[in-house]
């Protein structure tokens, strides 16, 4: 069997040392991206546990999968003793348990409230197969955004594209970008395509891995960037999304914008989840209000 160079690390995680069973309201959000599915379950505002995986062939399958899986290792819980969950992302109407879907808009800002702070006003999300730029207030709530989805390039997609070009893991491609003298001109930032056919050119010209990574890296960076200027950028500067785990775009964008992006706490893929279970509170502590 052929090696998959694309495939990133899977994970999950609950919070042993907290117990659901004595929590008032228990919600979960479900993120169903074009690459990458989430699930993420909260205790009472407290983050309990989360599933992070790829995105299968149907976004219902998905949303089980990913669900189930946060599931394990809770200590007894199971899916109806979660009280309201709210779908969001790509898939977000074919979440087959969820109640009610937010855009993932919202979400992403409401997720990196939590999980960076109310200081945080732009938040960059480089999904699987677009990039989000939002402006947010103290709260989470979105005051202004930019989206590009016209093309891979510059996106999780697109990064996996050349993992498997490179036959470089997905997961070594950030520090490997870095391990080079001085920096590259960036190839070709318009389309994915015609990304990975320069990158071949320059493949077989004689350039080593590391440049053709520090090109494409630079590439992507241009792209996010311009979407940052148009929108304006505002700190505190935060970034979401499996992309925020490669260090060397994350390195190379920080030194173009001339700003240090603040540091996660958690897994920046679960932000659209996190967000999702926290509008479904919001939405449980409503429905309680109405019946007092």
């Amino acid at each position: 069997m052929a090696e998959e160079y694309w495939r990133w690390t899977e994970s999950r995680w609950t919070d042993l040392g907290l117990s659901w069973k004595g929590g008032e309201i228990i919600t979960a959000g479900v993120d169903v991206g074009s690459v990458s599915s989430q699930a993420v379950i909260m205790v009472d505002s407290r983050l309990y546990a989360y599933a992070n995986t790829r995105t299968g062939s149907d976004s219902p399958n998905s949303a089980i999968n990913v669900m189930n899986w946060a599931l394990e290792d809770t200590d007894g819980l199971t899916l109806d003793k979660i009280q309201y969950t709210v779908g969001t992302g790509y898939g977000r109407v074919n979440v087959p348990f969820a109640q009610r879907a937010v855009t993932e808009i919202a979400c992403h800002a409401r997720g990196a409230n939590f999980m960076y702070g109310p200081t945080v006003r732009t938040i960059l999300d480089m999904g699987g197969q677009d990039c989000k730029a939002i402006h947010c207030d103290d709260k989470g709530k979105v005051t202004n955004f930019l989206m590009n989805d016209k093309c891979a390039a510059g996106t999780g997609r697109g990064m996996e594209v050349f993992a498997d070009l490179l036959k470089v893991s997905i997961n070594d491609m950030g520090e490997l970008s870095l391990q080079v003298e001085e920096e590259p001109p960036p190839v070709s930032s318009t389309c994915v395509v015609f990304a990975k056919s320069e990158a071949s050119g320059l493949l077989r010209a004689g350039w080593p891995k590391e440049k053709v990574l520090a090109a494409y890296s630079s590439a992507m960076v241009h792209r996010v960037v311009s979407l940052l200027e148009r929108i304006g950028l505002e700190e505190d500067f935060a970034i979401t999304g499996g992309i925020a785990k490669n260090k060397g775009v994350v390195l190379r964008l920080e030194k173009e914008l001339g700003v240090k992006a603040l540091e996660p706490k958690y897994d920046t893929q679960i932000a659209g989840a996190l967000g999702a279970a926290l509008f479904a509170k919001a939405l449980v502590e409503k429905e309680k209000g109405k019946k007092k």
